[in-house]
């Protein structure tokens, strides 16, 4: 890390070159699993493709913002590794509706789900998958993952550009 921040690139140059190979990882995944979940198990799509990869899009703004913010706090790659699998990973797969129904679960722990983004794209790929819906009834959930990715992001920018300095 030390000889990344002495070249004479800038901190969003660093950032975009350290997040720009995940994002392509993660199109090609959405890709994957798409095609799986299609021809394989033969799931119908029953929504909008370009919907869902823009919603993919918003899904992963969010998720490599977390990453992204888990690096600046991080001293190590194994300190991040494990702060991620047990703190972030964990918590959004038990509580974001995948595993559990949220509306079973307790009233303290139901508004806890409001700032995991795995939450809101539960919602949105069951809608846009299975159920065919359109913005109109996912835009709620779209607002929400939106605005907590630039949040995630923005706070993960802002520390990440103090510890350049």
């Amino acid at each position: 890390m030390e000889q990344l921040i002495v070249t004479p690139i800038r901190s969003y140059e660093l950032i975009i070159g350290k997040l720009a190979p995940f994002a392509i990882l993660s199109i090609v995944d959405v890709v994957l699993v798409l095609l799986v979940a299609t021809l394989w198990f033969h799931v119908p799509l029953k929504g909008s493709i370009p919907l869902l990869f823009a919603l993919c899009f918003v899904f992963e703004i969010a998720t490599l913002g977390l990453g992204l913010l888990i690096s600046t706090v991080a001293k190590t790659q194994q300190e991040a590794t494990m702060t991620t699998q047990f703190f972030i990973m964990q918590p959004m797969m038990q509580l974001s509706g995948f595993a559990f129904p949220i509306a079973n679960m307790p009233k303290v722990v139901q508004f806890v789900t409001y700032f995991l983004p795995l939450r809101y794209f539960m919602t949105i790929i069951r809608g846009i998958f299975l159920k065919g819906v359109g913005m109109a009834s996912l835009w709620r959930d779209s607002l929400s993952l939106f605005v907590l990715g630039c949040v995630i992001l923005g706070i993960a920018i802002s520390r990440f550009r103090k510890r350049l300095g």
